[in-house]
């Protein structure tokens, strides 16, 4: 079948890029591999997770957060927002759609995507004069090899697969990775009464989430340098101006500036510090190498561990799938362009989701997809007329 459009993923950025498109009357259509839009938000999360952003840097295209909605929101108030605006919008992803290959066919003049039914085992083959790649960052959780990680015997599970703390009570976990999930699943151990610790490699801002609040709203109308100096002054009244007595230093350069320059985010602090600073959670750094259930670190240490958490992030998977990914994407499944092009490449290929700038960064860039698609494709039917 031939679509104008073809978006792959139906996450937010795929939900937010098909709203976009219906609104200057373009057809899309989503196709989605999960059984549900937004598996990563229904599927993939931790219990105790809430949206560190507050609701204003948290709406879709066209339809803003409710006023009822708390400030800072819950995982399920999300969902619920999500669910509101699929409802809304009357959007109707092909769930259960794995694509398989997609190129650039030059004698057509289009994108061929090939899909499985994995419900029906049946293929299907889409036509389509324009591609949107909506897969997002977050595709498939990435544990790193390390040294004798094969020989570890214990319980080892990605973020993506972890839920909560309850069944780890009494037991000693090893969580790898120090960014807002990491941090987080040490304290929720913590709270069930684990005894966690967390390997920290390398600097990080540590931002309660009411000044993340407030530097984003002064983003507005100050420079990065100015609301870094400010945010960072507000930090070190929280929390003193030293945590390298704990293992963990601060970046030289400001939470808001790295953010912008590496899509690093700041370290939202749900009250991770305090257990550290009380003990509970124990910091360590690198590993050097694992001898069954012992971890050996840099500085010496050993110790002995029931479980491990990967709190090391995703990759990219588009790569397998996207035989002419050169033209957008880099080895890594990741836009080869930055700041403001990163979401078009060639031959009608746009990615959605890819900005490292939250849901305010993807609705942006939903929105641009949208306008550039409306032009090109007006274009074309100048040119038959």
């Amino acid at each position: 079948m031939e679509e104008s459009v073809v978006i792959v993923g139906a996450g937010p950025s795929g939900l937010a890029t098909s709203v976009c498109l219906s609104y200057h009357s373009i057809s899309n259509i989503i196709l989605e591999k999960e059984n549900c839009y937004a598996s990563l938000w229904k599927n993939r999360t931790y219990d105790r997770l809430n949206i560190h952003l507050g609701k204003l840097f948290c709406s879709l295209p066209y339809m803003p957060q409710p006023a009822s909605n708390s400030t800072f929101m819950s995982k399920d108030c999300f969902i619920q927002y999500l669910d509101d605006y699929v409802s809304k919008f009357q959007l109707s992803p092909r769930h259960c759609c794995l694509v398989e290959s997609a190129f650039y066919d030059e004698s057509l003049k289009r994108w061929r995507i090939e899909a499985k039914n994995t419900l029906t085992a049946e293929n299907e083959v889409y036509i389509s004069k324009l591609l949107v790649v909506a897969t997002g960052e977050n595709s498939e959780g990435f544990i790193p090899d390390l040294p004798g990680i094969d020989s570890f015997q214990e319980e080892i599970v990605h973020s993506n697969s972890y839920k909560s703390g309850e069944k780890y009570k009494d037991k000693e976990v090893l969580v790898i990775g120090c960014g807002n999930s990491g941090m987080e699943i040490a304290y929720d151990l913590s709270i069930f009464g684990a005894r966690p610790s967390i390997v920290v490699r390398s600097p990080l801002h540590i931002l309660n989430k009411e000044v993340i609040y407030f530097g984003m709203l002064l983003l507005k109308y100050l420079p990065v340098s100015i609301v870094d100096a400010l945010t960072m002054f507000l930090a070190k009244l929280k929390y003193g101006s030293d945590l390298s007595s704990y293992g963990i230093h601060q970046p030289k350069k400001g939470p808001f500036h790295l953010k912008a320059t590496t899509g690093r985010s700041p370290v939202l602090d749900v009250g991770t510090i305090h257990k550290i600073r009380n003990g509970e959670i124990q910091v360590l750094p690198e590993i050097s190498y694992i001898n069954n259930a012992k971890v050996v670190f840099k500085n010496g240490i050993e110790k002995e561990f029931d479980a491990m958490v990967f709190a090391t992030g995703y990759k990219s998977s588009v790569n397998k799938w996207l035989k002419d990914y050169k033209y957008i994407f880099n080895e890594d499944g990741m836009p080869k362009d930055s700041f403001p092009v990163r979401w078009k490449g060639e031959n009608g290929l746009y990615l959605a989701g890819f900005s490292r700038s939250g849901i305010a960064g993807l609705s942006k860039d939903a929105k641009a997809i949208a306008n550039d698609i409306k032009t090109v494709l007006s274009g074309r039917k100048e040119n038959k007329n």
